[in-house]
């Protein structure tokens, strides 16, 4: 898949992508009680709030219709209301951020008396997002009736970042679907060389009535495990797509990843 201006070449066929033909939310789950990294949507990157930079790198892609911030923190919800955006408040108690983003979803709907075709689900600790990325995320539900969700993957380039447990790597099957996720390294580097060793990339769209069948799902034993959203679709027998993006990401886990992204951003 390329992109050509607003034109996606998919499975060897140009689509034109025609934002009437689905409407979709962009939701940002984030909360303040990480246990790898405390406080972390309000880190500053540049002298900004992290989840004001994903935030406004997001409201105005041409594909989304509506973006807004789901969130448990009153100081998160402050931050973006305070910048213009709008922020909704969620239950405490979601271990995963799909379920976190699904109340979301009802709640907006609810609100405004409306009905989204797809929510886009985008980690608020991805600050290096960009348009191409959520326009290479979206793309594959104008092709395809059949697919439910799709995630973004990338290259791993740092054996570092492969043996990182907050990296969560992925395998892909032949037919461009997840095999597993794991935070542990996967596949074995025994009979394999660096050019197929790939990472979840949070950038990860649902259709809108699959999300609210995720959220009504019991969370997995794998999905427990390895703390992996996504597992909990593969454990119940269904797929999730995924497309490979060769835009640079860099998820915030750390401390030391926040230094890496401000250094990058600073560049650009």
């Amino acid at each position: 898949m390329h992109v050509i201006g607003k034109q996606v070449s998919f499975d060897g066929f140009l689509l034109e992508m025609k934002k009437d033909d689905l409407k979709v939310i962009c939701i940002i789950p984030a909360r303040l009680a990480s246990s790898r990294f405390p406080n972390k949507p309000l880190a500053k990157i540049i002298d900004q709030p992290m989840i004001l930079h994903v935030f406004n790198k997001v409201k105005d892609a041409p594909e989304i219709d509506k973006c807004i911030v789901a969130t448990c923190d009153n100081e998160i919800k402050m931050c973006i209301e305070n910048s213009g955006g709008e922020a909704v408040m969620t239950s405490n108690l979601h271990e995963r951020a799909s379920d976190r983003c699904a109340e979301a979803l009802l709640k907006i709907e609810e609100k405004y008396n409306t009905k989204y075709d797809i929510v886009l689900m985008v980690q608020g600790d991805e600050p290096l997002i960009n348009h191409n990325m959520i326009q290479e995320s979206i793309s594959p539900f104008y092709s395809d009736s059949r697919i439910d969700v799709v995630n973004l993957y990338s290259q791993i380039e740092d054996y570092n970042e492969f043996n990182d447990r907050n990296c969560v790597k992925v395998v892909v099957g032949e037919d461009s679907n997840a095999l597993f996720f794991s935070r542990e390294p996967i596949p074995s580097l025994f009979r394999e060389k660096h050019q197929h060793i790939f990472k979840q990339v949070c950038v990860i769209p649902f259709r809108r009535n699959f999300l609210i069948k995720y959220n009504s799902m019991q969370s997995t034993r794998l999905e427990e495990i390895e703390s992996i959203d996504m597992l909990r679709i593969i454990e119940n027998g269904m797929k999730v797509f995924m497309v490979k993006t060769n835009h640079q990401s860099k998820c915030v886990d750390t401390i030391d990843d926040l230094k890496v992204v401000n250094r990058l951003l600073q560049k650009k």
